[in-house]
């Protein structure tokens, strides 16, 4: 098939990139140059805000845009493409609102969710441009991806602090949830929603269980080789000045997804895979400044 696959660049967009350019399709990514291009495929170097003339003349099989945030992303790719076969976006858990019944299924109201803020409205705006343009566009809203390429200092702040043997410091006592999916799952999904062309549009998508943080951080310091002791943050100093996600738990309700794939890879082997990753690319991460507040806060994070 050819593909075109939106960014390619960094993460999301670029795993996808490689994972279809690996199984023999010819993969196009569109993105504005500025990034080390994935390898084995054919980029097309333009701002999807003025694509001109640059695809129009293209067929693709399937359009998987990975970097569509707003209405306007979607709507000015739509004006620049030719003809082309299925659409697929990756959007967000973050349209549904934190107030509803968990755990979120996709016939839950989208609105405005407190946490996310633009980012969620801006998602909601895009699945809507998309939908009214395209109505057959398959709509898939992850939770946390994990796994390789990942350049977010999620579980690469977690490797380092275990390579460091670090005391970690733990929200509260660590029994908040967390629900992760794993980029190759994500793109095998992707894969079969082109194969089989389901006449349902809207997928949530992830593992069927979610882990406390305290589980999480476990296992991203089992993976790189060490046990983590822990030190419990009851102080009320903002979650995210000293870990790497939101003091927000909530659980999608992924059984569609499953009823098409249900062999996921593990929770355990996706880490494994992002440390062997991590250690090969630290230049690559985006980090925060998690372990300097860490290192300068330590009489107030107890």
């Amino acid at each position: 098939m050819d593909i075109l696959v939106t960014g390619g660049t960094v993460f999301a967009s670029r795993y996808t990139a490689e994972y279809f350019a690996s199984k023999g399709h010819r993969v196009y990514v569109l993105n504005r140059g500025s990034k080390p291009q994935p390898e084995n495929v054919t980029p097309i170097i333009a701002d999807r805000h003025a694509l001109g003339d640059a695809l129009r003349d293209k067929h693709f099989d399937a359009v998987i845009d990975v970097t569509a945030y707003t209405a306007d992303d979607v709507n000015h790719l739509l004006d620049g493409l030719g003809s082309f076969g299925h659409y697929i976006l990756i959007s967000s858990s973050a349209v549904y609102p934190e107030t509803l019944p968990q755990p979120f299924s996709e016939s839950s109201p989208v609105g405005a969710n407190s946490i996310w803020g633009k980012y969620g409205t801006d998602k909601i705006s895009a699945e809507k441009a998309l939908t009214a343009r395209v109505p057959s566009a398959y709509i898939l809203r992850p939770p946390y991806l994990c796994g390789p390429m990942n350049n977010l200092h999620r579980e690469a702040f977690v490797f380092e602090c275990a390579e460091q043997g670090r005391t970690f410091y733990l929200p509260r006592d660590g029994s908040m949830k967390l629900q992760f999916f794993h980029i190759g799952d994500l793109c095998r999904f992707i894969e079969l929603l082109i194969e089989k062309a389901p006449d349902k549009y809207i997928f949530n998508v992830g593992y069927p269980k979610a882990v406390t943080i305290r589980e999480w951080v476990k296992l991203c310091y089992e993976t790189a080789g060490t046990e983590p002791v822990f030190s419990e943050v009851h102080s009320g100093v903002p979650q995210r000045s000293y870990f790497p996600f939101y003091d927000y738990e909530y659980i999608l309700d992924v059984s569609d997804m499953s009823a098409l794939l249900p062999e996921l890879t593990p929770l355990a082997e996706s880490m494994k895979l992002s440390y062997e990753w991590f250690r090969n690319n630290r230049s690559n991460i985006v980090r925060k400044r998690l372990m300097d507040f860490i290192d300068s806060n330590k009489e107030i994070l107890k």
